[in-house]
């Protein structure tokens, strides 16, 4: 049992602050400045070049320069991705190191316990490729898994179990990426993960806000109480966290390869998790019915990207079963209707807000794994179809906001002779999709570049460690939507619908800027909004990221951040009949990160200005400020 530190009474207060004013994140970057102060420093990474072992009080959203790039959350994830290009690794690389880290760091969010999608551009190849490495279900999982007496079961009860646990893809997402287009093992992409696990690192703010947040999770089992609580309780700020059971994890991964967690102690822990749930005592949670066969035989997807364009950009995303790149792009074919530049603010944001509920109407209507639903992608991101959407859009009212909107009917825009049948909308409200993830993206010299967002799902998963490894299951099984019929409905080894929406942008043929967030499904209203912002309204990245953020999902009301509705902009797009909500849980919306590529060469790496504490940016060789750089 490792024991609190001792804290002066200033410390105390920051402490306490934290704790009481949890319902606002506004007060995080002002709470970790005080808390930085007080804390030990960054761990050193042996081998690193530069200056790139700096410590946290360095850490800034943005950083301009040459050579490659990288944004993630957390300046130990960044640094990570640092260290393993000043070593001569590639974008790809960099990209493993920093996930394996924040896996660490950020561990309430992802980890090799859970799935993710990877956008991947070979420079040299001028090729994009996509990895699909998202959970899947187990072979003995039902339909009708999260059904009794034919209702769905209540969310505490799906998420609190071991049905919710999908077979994870991380780790063998991870190796394929390596494998194929790598130039490290796993042995060097890991060792700064391993670093920061063993040694450890001061509790931030958002850390401890986000651990308080799945406290009551973490309650239920004794690996997870061990792990992250004390005496029942989020451990404090300042407290100085090891997780030296990940580090033996990372090190039996970098030593057998991925047969080190599909295969052997590591895999048999997971099931024995999955299947007898570590409560404690007095506790009773639904266990699952994974197999050793389900981790063994489980296969990551290589498949082909989304393309759309937009104003003179070559667009590239996720294609299912990730439902982030079709919807961003239908968005955008529609948006692409108006002239939003000759448009003030919040009339571009109507129109935004509008083509969003449309987007998601089909979205929530149509998509889902494509191994098992023949979705109509091709119709949906037809140009023709976008304008027969957009004219369903009132530029000075919005839609009525008593019902959703209907989905259209992508199908004649499909060209697909296979298709006789076209499925039926669904009328019930779907299931909603949890918002806690995580982002990074990184670049190369060479010009290679890596979007990736992978995920747990819900803050701290399904809130089971897993015994003597170190590393929280995930509740991917939950974005299934409950009641049949729909696309969605849960299948034995289907993938549940994500939204996860790592973009590329080309202009002329080369990169011009990459971009992602986390966020459930406000991921995808996230990397909408922040395109409409950069290419549309003329914003740096910067100021494009930290923008208060408007989503619109088909819901009756636009979920909004703290401070928004009171402004002369909600005013004004509310006499345009738009309406507000605050998700009390979760008031922000999104952490992204982006990389921009200048024409002479040099880039701008840009993580979250504003939100979950603040991103870390870095460049190989930093240069001076970003001034009239977009």
């Amino acid at each position: 049992m490792q024991v609190l530190p001792t804290y002066s009474s200033a410390y105390s207060s920051t402490y306490l602050s934290a704790d009481s004013q949890t319902s606002s994140l506004r007060i995080l970057p002002r709470l970790i400045a005080a808390t930085l102060l007080l804390s030990l420093s960054l761990p050193s990474m042996a081998g690193a070049k530069s200056n790139n072992t700096t410590a946290a009080n360095t850490k800034t959203p943005e950083m301009h320069g040459r050579g490659g790039a990288a944004a993630t959350i957390n300046e130990y994830a960044t640094q990570s991705a640092m260290q393993v290009l000043n070593r001569g690794g590639n974008a790809i690389d960099a990209a493993v190191a920093a996930a394996a880290t924040l896996g660490v760091t950020d561990p309430f969010s992802c980890g090799i316990g859970g799935g993710g999608f990877m956008l991947i551009y070979l420079a040299k190849e001028k090729r994009f490729i996509t990895l699909d490495h998202r959970e899947t279900a187990p072979q003995g999982f039902r339909s009708d898994a999260f059904m009794r007496d034919g209702k769905p079961i209540a969310w505490e009860d799906a998420v609190n179990s071991g049905m919710a646990v999908g077979v994870p893809g991380t780790v063998r997402g991870w190796d394929e990426a390596l494998r194929r287009y790598g130039t490290m093992s796993f042995k060097k992409v890991l060792s700064p993960a391993i670093a920061v696990a063993e040694r450890g690192f001061p509790i931030t703010p958002i850390f401890h806000h986000l651990n308080q947040g799945a406290a009551a999770k973490f309650q239920r089992y004794s690996s997870s109480s061990a792990l992250y609580l004390h005496q029942g309780q989020a451990l404090p700020v300042g407290f100085h966290f090891r997780n030296p059971d990940l580090a033996k994890t990372y090190r039996l991964i970098a030593q057998a390869g991925v047969n080190g967690f599909y295969r052997g102690p590591v895999a048999q822990a997971f099931v024995n998790t999955v299947n007898q749930p570590p409560v404690n005592q007095g506790v009773a949670v639904v266990p699952g019915k994974m197999q050793l066969s389900d981790l063994d035989n489980y296969e990551a997807r290589w498949r082909l990207p989304v393309h759309t364009t937009y104003r003179g950009l070559d667009l590239y995303s996720m294609g299912l079963p990730s439902s982030g790149g079709v919807t961003v792009f239908e968005a955008l074919n529609m948006l692409e209707h108006f002239d939003l530049k000759k448009m003030p603010r919040e009339q571009v944001e109507h129109l935004y807000l509008e083509a969003a509920r449309l987007a998601f109407a089909d979205r929530n209507a149509y998509l889902a794994d494509p191994e098992y639903v023949d979705a109509p992608v091709q119709g949906l991101l037809s140009k023709a179809y976008a304008q027969q959407r957009a004219q369903l859009i009132n530029p000075q009212q919005a839609m009525a906001r008593d019902v959703a909107a209907v989905a259209g009917d992508p199908y004649q825009y499909q060209n697909d002779p296979s298709i006789t049948l076209r499925p039926q909308t669904a009328a019930q409200k779907l299931q909603e999709e949890r918002k806690h993830t995580t982002h990074l993206t990184v670049s190369d010299r060479e010009g290679n570049i890596v979007s990736y967002t992978y995920t747990i799902e819900d803050w701290g998963g399904n809130g089971m460690v897993v015994p003597g490894y170190g590393f929280l299951l995930n509740n991917e099984l939950t974005d299934f939507d409950f009641a049949a019929p729909h696309p969605n409905v849960p299948e034995a080894g289907k993938r549940p619908r994500s939204s996860i929406s790592p973009v590329i942008a080309l202009k002329e043929g080369k990169p011009a800027f990459t971009l992602g967030s986390p966020g459930g499904s406000t991921i995808i209203t996230t990397v909408l909004q922040s395109i409409v912002n950069h290419v549309d309204l003329n914003m740096s990245m910067l100021k494009a990221l930290g923008a208060p953020r408007l989503s619109e999902r088909n819901d009756v009301v636009t979920q909004v951040e703290p401070g928004f509705a009171a402004s002369a902009q909600a005013q004004a797009l509310a006499a345009k009949g738009h309406r507000w909500t605050i998700d009390e849980s979760d008031k922000e919306i999104g952490a992204a990160s982006a990389i921009v590529f200048h024409a002479d060469g040099s880039v701008t790496a840009v993580s979250e200005p504003e939100r979950h504490g603040v991103g870390s940016a870095k460049v190989q060789i930093p240069e001076g400020p970003t001034k009239n750089r977009r």
